[in-house]
């Protein structure tokens, strides 16, 4: 698996939706999806009809990988302004930076290509790792679980 990622100057983004501290070990993914995707409709202001599926790492995560090692996973919108907030839902901001933006196709968890993501492209480039968020957009050819699937993995870099 080789694929050249586009590097792209994210300008900062605001979402809104709903969060989750979870492990790998403990996937909650799926419930927080179903909770979101119910209520989705409740958000204004949307500026994109994507879904975003985001996750804020702590320092020094990938250093030592542990499945165990706990993650705060969103589900959630674009949108131009964070006023109105449904009930028990929050704001993020996403801070501008520089992403490498991978393109996935194919059904199920793209576990191939984030262990080429952080175990082979981002040690042979001329990057590191960000602290800023990562996420996945999942766009109009975004189809779960489905072999034609499509959706972007944005991994926040920086130069070495």
């Amino acid at each position: 698996m080789k694929m050249a990622p586009r590097i792209i100057e994210l300008k900062s983004r605001k979402v809104i939706g709903i969060s989750q501290e979870m492990s790998l070990v403990d996937n909650q993914t799926f419930e927080l999806w179903k909770s979101f995707r119910v209520r989705s409709s409740e958000i204004k202001n949307r500026i994109s009809e994507d879904f975003i599926s985001l996750q804020l790492f702590t320092n020094g995560y990938f250093d030592v990988f542990n499945p165990a090692n706990r993650f705060v996973k969103w589900a959630c919108v674009e949108v131009g302004s964070i006023e109105n907030l449904p009930h028990e839902m929050s704001s993020l901001t996403i801070p501008g930076g520089s992403y490498a933006v991978f393109e996935h196709k194919g059904t199920g968890s793209p576990q191939d290509i984030f262990q080429y993501i952080y175990g082979e492209w981002i040690p042979k480039s001329k990057y590191q790792l960000d602290d800023r968020p990562h996420f996945e957009v999942l766009g109009a050819k975004y189809k779960f679980n489905n072999p034609t699937s499509e959706e972007e993995i944005w991994i926040p870099i920086k130069t070495k």
